[in-house]
């Protein structure tokens, strides 16, 4: 007689990971004392590392005070309201080298203390010094920027979800545990343990693991440790461990002001970014393969982490990690390093992997693996290795001091940088430094993404392929730049042709994204999309999952404009608004749906008033001048946007608009001379030169602008401004 057939296998789901200590105890011993395992913790005498008897700590507008009382811990500073009350801490936030505090305020919501704890130094420090951080500042402790239910606690445990109901604005967040457990990389544990007790069953193969991260390439594990290990937005309300990163996340590319134009770290964008672009990650380099995946400590000491592989035989530890470009030699010695041996400088890690402080006091490697080249960071203004080690020495002269014991090799990133900032700085060659590069098949998918974003201002018979091309890359971050510049290149009917297909797309992120760019467009265009209703209904899931953020009520709101539900939309805004009253792009798209709506007074009104609130916001200023124009008072108007272009000089949008304005208010020599300014700041900014030799063109002065247009020829001969010299 034969035996019952199982029950069909359920999804998996959280288990007490207690029961991993049987069959894992060297695992669950690394892990025991770890920064994972003490990501948060119950705020108690035992864990909470900071003096709480000590001084009151005074920060340019605030003060913050410690209190002790019992086994409890308390500060006294102030809140939402700008008054100082007290407010229990409930629970700790890292161990080392600094260790931050959640307090808890109404609704459920869990925010991060400015104030934090210097474990080395054993001193208060606050974040965000000498800023005039105050209750009206977006970077306030008790604001959105700071709720740790959604900014935070996700990658301090294990099984979070935010659990946030919008009718009673409230929080009932919820983890399976404290701390980064076992389940936070290999996914929810019950199959596997059902595996232990019936590892015959054939639909439990791969021991019932959700996440195997030991199979297969470096990929899943890179994109396992990037939920946490990468800046990036949530896509939901928890992630799905079975799933590619690009499916739960969206990373930040290689912006400016981020990453440095040569890929390193700038920013705090932890370590994702940086790796992926690095050779290390295209030879099949892991993470566990320079740390132990449980403690987080390296596997070996020193140099030696690195001679695993950099070595004179040139060899591997692991047969997976391509060896073809791994020189044998040996690097730890003076002869490559030219250092003393046992110095700073011998270090790997200081001319590899140069790291910078964020957070006050906490270093962080950059993790591209990238080789020193101080005339090139002389040339082009990024950090440097040799530069930042020696900031006594002129720059010019440490760069001599390397090419005498180097020479002058190639760049390792095959002009990556230097095309990259020619195209950013609309310096000569910019367009054809900018194709030569996006033609490369060896371009990390970051470094080809950063490019991408640029071809806007390149126009030229090259950029339709481009974009094209780039739309069927098998890396989501290439495609998701591509949709971008479709989009600011191409007529409606083209975008829907080259968007339709995405909307299936095998990563959420790029659905999302063609969705809502899509969802744009004149109805009409979208009718007989296949996929339309579908990926309108997950793109308005993804907003909905997210009720607790501005961001994502000011999408929805967008998105029911766009597609016929103008009834839902001055809700949203105004909802938007109550969830954070520092997120001026609701206030701006309220502005303008009451404009739209016939209500000018009204929009006035609030414009008014926000940048009474708010007199150092650029953006309101600048909403408030174009309102002043449309209701006809262009004197107040002009007001308005030359004090937005004063508060964001940087801004090319604002200057654009300015010289507009003072153009048709007969003040021609001034719009001029400030797109001229503009332009001398900014030669890559093609919108501005075609302006400036319009009006130069029409004020007689055509030899000027010929000039202009020389430039142009020599940044981007394929212009089609060229050809007809308007």
């Amino acid at each position: 007689m034969q035996g019952r057939a199982p029950e069909p296998l359920a999804a998996a789901h959280w288990v007490d990971e207690q029961q991993c200590r049987g069959c894992h105890a060297g695992a669950v011993k690394d892990w025991q004392g770890s920064h994972h395992q003490l990501a948060m913790q119950p705020a108690n005498p035992q864990t909470v590392l900071a003096d709480f008897e000590a001084s009151p700590l005074h920060n340019d507008v605030e003060t913050t005070r410690f209190l002790r009382k019992g086994d409890e811990f308390w500060v006294n500073t102030p809140g939402p309201d700008g008054r100082p009350a007290d407010f229990k801490v409930a629970y700790t936030f890292g161990v080392e080298p600094l260790q931050q505090y959640l307090v808890e305020l109404s609704g459920g919501r869990l925010q991060a203390l400015g104030a934090a704890w210097d474990v080395e130094k054993q001193a208060w420090f606050h974040l965000y010094p000498d800023q005039g951080v105050d209750h009206r500042d977006p970077l306030h402790w008790s604001g959105a920027q700071q709720n740790a239910n959604f900014m935070c606690i996700e990658c301090h445990t294990t099984g979070f979800e935010r659990r946030f109901d919008s009718d009673s604005n409230r929080f009932a967040s919820h983890w399976q545990a404290l701390g980064v457990g076992c389940q936070s990389c290999h996914g929810p544990a019950s199959n596997h343990l059902l595996w232990t007790r019936e590892p015959q069953r054939a639909d439990l193969r791969n021991s019932g693991l959700v996440v195997n991260l030991r199979d297969g390439g470096n990929r899943s594990e890179v994109e396992t440790c990037a939920r946490c290990h990468s800046r990036r937005s949530p896509l939901g309300d928890g992630y799905h461990a079975e799933r590619p990163l690009f499916d739960d996340y969206l990373p930040v590319a290689l912006g400016a002001g981020l990453y440095e134009v040569d890929g390193k770290i700038q920013d705090e964008v932890f370590e994702y970014g940086s790796f992926t672009q690095s050779r290390m990650y295209a030879a099949g380099v892991r993470c566990s393969d320079c740390h132990n995946a449980h403690s987080g400590a390296l596997r070996l000491s020193g140099n030696a982490v690195c001679t695993q592989c950099h070595n004179p035989a040139g060899q591997a530890p692991r047969v997976e990690i391509r060896t073809d470009k791994l020189l044998a030699k040996q690097y730890d010695s003076p002869e490559h390093h030219r250092h003393p041996q046992g110095s700073a400088g011998a270090q790997c890690t200081s001319c590899h992997m140069p790291g910078r402080y964020y957070m006050g006091n906490d270093l962080r490697h950059d993790h591209s693996f990238s080789v020193p080249n101080p005339a090139q960071a002389v040339a082009l203004g990024h950090g440097d290795a040799c530069l930042g080690c020696h900031r006594e020495t002129e720059g010019q002269q440490v760069a001599r001091q390397f090419q005498d014991w180097f020479g002058q090799p190639a760049p390792r990133d095959g002009g990556f940088a230097r095309a990259l900032q020619q195209a950013r700085t609309g310096k000569t060659g910019a367009a054809q430094a900018l194709y030569a590069q996006l033609a490369r098949t060896d371009l990390p998918a970051l470094r080809k993404a950063a490019l991408l974003a640029e071809v806007p201002r390149y126009p030229g018979p090259a950029a339709g392929q481009v974009v094209a091309t780039a739309l069927q890359h098998p890396e989501a971050v290439v495609r998701l730049a591509a949709i971008d510049v479709l989009v600011a290149m191409a007529s409606p009917q083209q975008q829907v042709q080259a968007l339709a297909p995405l909307l299936g797309d095998g990563r959420r992120a790029v659905r999302l994204a063609a969705t809502w760019q899509l969802a744009q467009l004149p109805t009409e265009l979208r009718q007989g999309l296949p996929r339309w209703p579908a990926a309108l209904t997950e793109y308005e899931q993804a907003q909905r999952s997210q009720l607790d953020r501005a961001e994502a009520l000011t999408n929805l709101a967008m998105l029911y404009q766009h597609t016929g539900r103008p009834e839902q939309v001055e809700a949203h805004l105004r909802l938007a608004l109550q969830r954070n009253s520092h997120f001026h792009p609701a206030r701006l798209l309220l502005a303008q749906w009451l404009e739209g709506q016939g209500k000018r007074n009204q929009a006035l009104q609030l414009l008014q008033d926000s940048s009474a609130t708010y007199p150092q916001e650029a953006s309101l200023q600048h909403a408030l001048g174009l309102a002043l124009v449309r209701a006809g008072q262009r004197d107040t108007a002009l007001e308005a946007l030359v004090q937005a272009q004063q508060l964001a000089s940087d801004n090319a949008s604002y200057a654009y608009v300015l010289a507009v304005a003072l153009h048709d208010a007969g003040q021609q020599e001034a719009a001029q001379q400030l797109l001229q300014q503009q332009l001398a700041n900014d030669p890559a900014n093609r919108a501005v030169r075609i302006a400036l030799v319009g009006y130069l063109q029409a004020a007689g002065q055509a030899q000027e602008a010929a000039r202009l247009l020389d430039e142009l020829q020599a940044v981007n001969p394929y212009d089609p401004l060229l050809r007809t010299g308007r």
